[in-house]
């Protein structure tokens, strides 16, 4: 159901208008709801993924996707023939088996924990960063993320990643129905900033820390990682093993850490 208004508005791509039948009153409404569809990711003019998303910044989507698999883009854009829903990445050397294979250690993870956490290392060197950051900084960082969330207010069917400076500033916020499209739309903006590695940031995710979530960070090289909801087991894994500090349950002044404590000043 739609959210009401909210300060910023929902830009016209990212949420459409349905009708709904409002139970047990029966009338028929207007409503909002988070716009869904594919997108392709070429490189070479080779397709190598395709995901589901919420249109808006679909160059950053495929640059950070890339740069989570190990793919050494450079840059991207929409591809000669114009086709929709498409994006071309720049990538020199990329080798077309290299995505082959770590399309199967994702998928296998929950087989094979210990193969996926040798994949990410390949790709992500631990985390050297001392960034430290106070409690009370960390456990408002959920709230700021909410505020900025124009099309979840106005669907409330959209995943949210802020990137926050360490003074908590919110620096870069992307939303899509696919949270970890979320978080390659982050990572993206960061690239084409010239920020990364994010040894001085802080991520937020507004849902769970999934084990792709941690990958994507560590590949960024962001020393914190902050989320609404809990960690998978191998999330906490991969954290502690690539030296993340992993926070999940951030609300109302509490958090639990379940990996590098030292990183949060109480």
């Amino acid at each position: 159901m739609a959210r009401g208004k909210h300060a910023l508005e929902a830009p016209p791509y990212s949420a459409a208008q349905v009708e709904v039948v409002r139970l047990p009153a029966g009338g028929r409404e207007a409503d909002r709801v988070a716009v869904e569809e594919p997108l392709e990711i070429r490189i070479g003019g080779r397709p190598v993924a395709v995901t589901m998303r919420t249109p808006g910044h679909d160059e950053e989507l495929a640059l950070g996707f890339c740069l989570s698999e190990g793919l050494r883009p450079m840059t991207a854009a929409p591809p000669a023939d114009l086709a929709a829903n498409t994006v071309e990445v720049e990538a020199p050397g990329f080798d077309p088996s290299r995505i082959a294979r770590s399309f199967y250690t994702s998928s296998s993870c929950g087989v094979c924990g210990k193969g996926a956490l040798e994949a990410v290392a390949v790709e992500a060197p631990p985390i050297e960063s001392r960034l430290q950051v106070p409690l009370e900084l960390l456990t408002d960082l959920p709230d700021r993320l909410r505020a900025e969330q124009a099309t979840f207010a106005a669907t409330g069917g959209l995943h949210a990643t802020g990137l926050f400076a360490r003074g908590g500033e919110l620096l870069c916020l992307r939303e899509d129905v696919g949270r970890h499209n979320a978080m390659d739309k982050v990572i993206g903006w960061a690239f084409l900033d010239n920020r990364l590695p994010l040894a001085e940031a802080i991520l937020c995710v507004s849902g769970r820390l999934s084990f792709e979530l941690v990958q994507k960070a560590a590949v960024a090289g962001c020393p914190i990682l902050v989320a609404v909801g809990a960690p998978s087991s191998l999330a906490v894994e991969l954290g502690r093993d690539r030296g993340l500090t992993l926070c999940g349950f951030a609300r109302e002044g509490r958090l639990n850490v379940y990996t590098d404590p030292w990183r949060v000043l109480t």
